[in-house]
C-alpha cells in the first residue's frame, strides 16, 4: 500500500521539476513510510511513497519495465499476480522481481488497456509508455484506492493519491466548489463525482484515463461496471455452497503478505465471517482486534470476544471513551475534504490498535452493499411493493399530505417516526431512496443557504445525481437500483474513503475480501428473495455462514460503529456548536444564514429537536475549510 503522485504535460511537453514531485509525495509520507522514489522524463514525472507488503526489498518504485520502455507508480495490491505472472511467462515474459508491480507493467505491454480486466485487486496507478508517449491512469473496480487530479496553470495535469498531495504543488488553486458543498451537506461526504475544490476531479471507480502527448486531455472511460440485469437459478443449498467457495477464495487471496497480517473484528456478521474463513485457512492463530466503548448500548466487544474465543484468535481489545471527540481536528486534516461520517473516529482508533501488531488487516466492508444488509435497502424493497400497488397520483396525494403534517418527532420510538417514510412513499422509488439516504434534505439545506450561494449553485440539486444514477442502472428492480447506488455512489464516497484515510493515516493496509468483484457479481445475480427475506437482509450470506457462526451473531440487530454526537453537541461540544453560526470561515464565505444555524443549535441544545447530524456536518465543514485554507 502506498501513495503516488505525478505530473503530465499532454499538449506541450515541458520539463518536470522532480522536487515538485518529491514535495507532493512527502505530503503523503504516512501512506508510505518505507521508501520513496521519483522518476522524470520530458513532459512527465512520477513519484511514489512505499509501504512494503510484498517483495519487501525487490520492488522499488517508480519501477521501469525490464526493457526500460514503460514505468509505473502503483498504489494497491493485485491478488492474482502470481497467476498472471505464470500466464505471461508462458508467453515468453521474463521477470526480475517477485512482486505484483512488475506484473502490471508486463501485462500492459502484452495486452494494453485490456490488462485492467485481468487485474483482481485494489489499485490506483499511473503507467507511462515511453514508446507510445501515453500515460494510463487507472482505478480499481470499486474505488478502494483513490486518485485526485487537477489541471495546472502551465497546462500540466497533476495527480495524487490524496488531495494534500495536490495542495503541495505551488500552482494549486484553493477555491471552493459550491456544488460539492451542497453534495456534502446532502450525503455527509463529497461524492466521487465532485471535489471540494474547483478544478479538482477524482478518477471514478472502474474508470481509466489514457493521455497522450500532443493531444488534449480526454474524458474518463469506464472499464468495469456491476450489473443487476441477470438472475441466477439454483436451490438455496447450491447457491449457498457456491457463495462459501467464493468467499473462501476471496479471503485466502487476501492473506498473501510478507508482513504481519490480521483482521478487524467487530462481532458483526461480516467481520466474523472473514475471521472464520481466515482461521479455517491458517495454521496459526489469526490476529484480531476490536474497539469497545464505555457506554453499554454502544459496545459490541462481548460479541467480538465470543468470536475470538470460538476461533482461538490472538485477540486485542481496547475501550474508547464515549467522549473521544478530541480528535476532531486530526480527523478533518486526515480527510482533506469535509467528511461527516462520525464512525471515522472509532475506525481510526481500531486502525491504530491494529497497527501495533500488524501491517495488513482484513475487514468485512462491502457485504452490506453487495448482499442488501442495510435497513434502508430492506425498507426500500418493501416500500416498492406499496408503490407497485397504488397509482402515483394517489400516493402523492395520500402519503404526501400525511407526511407534510406528520410531526418529525425525533424523541419518539422509531415506529412512530413515520414522517420520512410517508414522504418517501409519495415520491418515486429513486427519489424516495435519495431522501432516505440523505442527511439534510433539500428544504433544510435551502433554509440554511444565503440567496447568493443558491445562485452560485445554478439550479444544482445533489439528489438529482443519485436519482439519475438509479434510473439508468443496469437493474431489474427497486432493490437492484438501491444496491447499485450503494455500490457505485455510497461505497466509494463514504465507506471506502473512511477506511482508506484512517488506515493510511497510521500506515496500515486494509483489505476488503467481501468486495472481491467475482463475489459481488455473484451477489448481484441472486434472486431478491435470496438477498431480502421479510424484514431481514443478507439472507443467503447468513444462511451459508450458519455452519461457522452462532445464530446470536448472525441474526442479532445490526449496530455498527455508533458515535454519540447528539450527546456531545448538547454537552461538552455545545460551545463548539454555538460557534458554528459565528465561524469566521463560514461567515466569511457568505454561504449560510447565521441566524438559521443559530436556531439549529438552540433547538438541539435545548432538546426540542435532534439536529446533531447537520450540526456535525457544519462543524466538520468548518474545520476542513480551515485546514484547506480556501476562498469562496
Amino acid at each position: 500500500m502506498c501513495g503516488i503522485a505525478g505530473i503530465f504535460h499532454a499538449e506541450t511537453p515541458k520539463p518536470v521539476d522532480p522536487r515538485r514531485i518529491e514535495r507532493m509525495c512527502d505530503a503523503m509520507a504516512h501512506r508510505g513510510p518505507d521508501g520513496a522514489g521519483v522518476w522524470t522524463e520530458q513532459g512527465v514525472g512520477l513519484g511514489h511513497r512505499r509501504l512494503s507488503i510484498i517483495d519487501l526489498e525487490g520492488s522499488p518504485q517508480p519501477m521501469l519495465s525490464a526493457d526500460g520502455r514503460a514505468v509505473i507508480a502503483f498504489n494497491g495490491e493485485i491478488y492474482n499476480f502470481r497467476e498472471l505472472r505464470r500466464e505471461l511467462e508462458g508467453q515468453g515474459a521474463k521477470f526480475r522481481t517477485s512482486g505484483d508491480t512488475e506484473v502490471i507493467l508486463t501485462a500492459w505491454q502484452r495486452w494494453g488497456v485490456d490488462c485492467l480486466d485481468k487485474l483482481h485487486g485494489m489499485f490506483a496507478f499511473a503507467l507511462y509508455d515511453l514508446d507510445k508517449r501515453q500515460l494510463l491512469l487507472a482505478r480499481d473496480r470499486f474505488g478502494v484506492k483513490p486518485l485526485f487530479m487537477t489541471r495546472l496553470a502551465d497546462g500540466g495535469l497533476a495527480f495524487s493519491s490524496e488531495l494534500k498531495g495536490l495542495l503541495a504543488h505551488p500552482q494549486m488553486r484553493r477555491r471552493v466548489n459550491p456544488q460539492a458543498v451542497d453534495a456534502y451537506l446532502t450525503w455527509g461526504y463529497v461524492p466521487d463525482s465532485h471535489s471540494i475544490l474547483s478544478g479538482v476531479e477524482k478518477l471514478q471507480a472502474g474508470h481509466f484515463l489514457l493521455l497522450e502527448q500532443g493531444r488534449p486531455v480526454p474524458a474518463q472511460r469506464r472499464w468495469w461496471d456491476i450489473s443487476f440485469a441477470d438472475r441466477t437459478k439454483g436451490s438455496e443449498a447450491d447457491l449457498s455452497a457456491e457463495l462459501v467457495h467464493l468467499m473462501r477464495e476471496a479471503v485466502q487471496s487476501r492473506m498473501i503478505s510478507d508482513v504481519p497480517l490480521g483482521a478487524f473484528l467487530s462481532g458483526g456478521v461480516d467481520s466474523s465471517s472473514v475471521v472464520a474463513l481466515m482461521s479455517e485457512a491458517s495454521s496459526e492463530p489469526v490476529r484480531t482486534c476490536s474497539i469497545g466503548f464505555d457506554v453499554a448500548e454502544l459496545d459490541e466487544t462481548d460479541y467480538a470476544s465470543q468470536i475470538a474465543e470460538k476461533f482461538k484468535t490472538n485477540h486485542e481489545s481496547r475501550t474508547v471513551a464515549s467522549d473521544d471527540f478530541g480528535a476532531i481536528d486530526q480527523i478533518s486534516a486526515m480527510f482533506d475534504e469535509p467528511f461527516a461520517d462520525a464512525s471515522a473516529l472509532p475506525t481510526w482508533r481500531v486502525c491504530q490498535l491494529a497497527r501495533e501488531k500488524v501491517t495488513v488487516a482484513l475487514s468485512g466492508d462491502g457485504a452490506d452493499e453487495a448482499f442488501a444488509g442495510y435497513r434502508r435497502q430492506v425498507f426500500h424493497h418493501n416500500e416498492e411493493r406499496v408503490r407497485s400497488l397504488l397509482p402515483a397520483g394517489l400516493r402523492q396525494s395520500l402519503f404526501g399530505t400525511l407526511g407534510r403534517f406528520w410531526p418529525k418527532a425525533d424523541w419518539a420510538p422509531r415506529p412512530l417516526r413515520a414522517k420520512a417514510t410517508l414522504l418517501a412513499l409519495a415520491e418515486s422509488g429513486e427519489e424516495g431512496y435519495a431522501r432516505g439516504l440523505s442527511v439534510a434534505g433539500f428544504d433544510q439545506r435551502e433554509a440554511l443557504y444565503d440567496p447568493g450561494f443558491v445562485r452560485n449553485l445554478s439550479g444544482f440539486r445533489a439528489e438529482d445525481e443519485l436519482v439519475s444514477l438509479m434510473r439508468s442502472a443496469p437493474a431489474r428492480s427497486g432493490l437492484d437500483r438501491a444496491q447499485y447506488a450503494d455500490l457505485t455512489f455510497w461505497l466509494p464516497g463514504d465507506i471506502l474513503t473512511k477506511v482508506d484515510r484512517t488506515s493510511m493515516a497510521v500506515s496500515l493496509e486494509a483489505r476488503e475480501p467481501l468486495l472481491d468483484h467475482r463475489l459481488v457479481e455473484f451477489a448481484s445475480r441472486l434472486p431478491e428473495g435470496m438477498r431480502v427475506k421479510g424484514t431481514t437482509g443478507k439472507h443467503l450470506l447468513k444462511k451459508c455462514m450458519e455452519r461457522y457462526l452462532p445464530d446470536e451473531i448472525l441474526y442479532r440487530p445490526k449496530q455498527g460503529f455508533v458515535t454519540p454526537i447528539a450527546q456531545w453537541l448538547r454537552g461538552p461540544l455545545s460551545g463548539e456548536a454555538r460557534m458554528i453560526a459565528s465561524s469566521s470561515t463560514l461567515s466569511g464565505l457568505g454561504w449560510f444564514k447565521p441566524n438559521a444555524i443559530k436556531r439549529l443549535c438552540d433547538d438541539h441544545i435545548s432538546g426540542r429537536s435532534d439536529n446533531s447530524r447537520i450540526l456535525w456536518q457544519l462543524l466538520m465543514l468548518d474545520r476542513s475549510l480551515k485546514h484547506l485554507n480556501v476562498s469562496g
